[in-house]
């Protein structure tokens, strides 16, 4: 298994979006980009330890690449609004491509060069690309928040709208299939 990490605003409403995906074995919620050892969800929204809302994905990479899960982070939040998401603000909610090796890092900033090139979202795109140096697991009762909580106020009008926006973006009626996605080929 194959592993990836992103940060693209509130991790409960990432989670979701990736764990419709064929090939996808799971997401894990966490912290990640931030100097601060061993951060808690308080410390990390206090905007102090530098670290963001970020998930892990374990994933086969036989049946679903990198460069899908990548276009996937791109086509499900705004690259180009710093440090927001929706209504969560704050450091914590900014955006991040981590990268673990250069394949993936020349893979993300060719991936940007590409949506720049091609004015894709007509503003700046303020994503950071960074090496992950540590991910730290988030307390238990944010791993798959949605799936526990589906009725929470957030979740019914933050997470699901925005994961309904981003099966839109496809013709088929989940996001399974990628190649009919908004986003140029890469």
């Amino acid at each position: 298994m194959s592993r990836a990490y992103f940060a693209s605003g509130c991790f409960w409403c990432v989670e979701t979006i990736y764990e419709s995906l064929d090939g996808v074995e799971e997401v894990y919620s966490g912290y990640a980009g931030g100097l601060t050892i061993n951060p808690n969800y308080y410390q990390v929204i206090s905007g102090k330890t530098g670290h963001a809302e970020a998930i892990e994905i374990i994933y086969d990479s036989d049946i679903v690449s990198f460069e899908t899960l990548l276009k996937v982070f791109f086509d499900s939040h705004d690259p180009t609004t710093p440090n927001r998401q929706g209504p969560d603000y704050g450091t914590q909610y900014r955006s991040i491509a981590f990268y673990s090796n250069i394949d993936e890092r020349n893979k993300i900033t060719n991936y940007i060069g590409m949506l720049t090139t091609n004015s894709i979202f007509g503003k700046k795109i303020i994503t950071e690309v960074k090496q992950i140096a540590k991910f730290y697991y988030a307390e238990d009762y944010h791993q798959n928040y949605e799936k526990k909580n589906p009725y929470s106020p957030y979740v019914q009008s933050v997470s699901i709208p925005r994961f309904n926006r981003f099966c839109l973006l496809y013709t088929s009626p989940s996001p399974r299939d990628l190649s009919t996605s908004r986003m140029p080929s890469s």
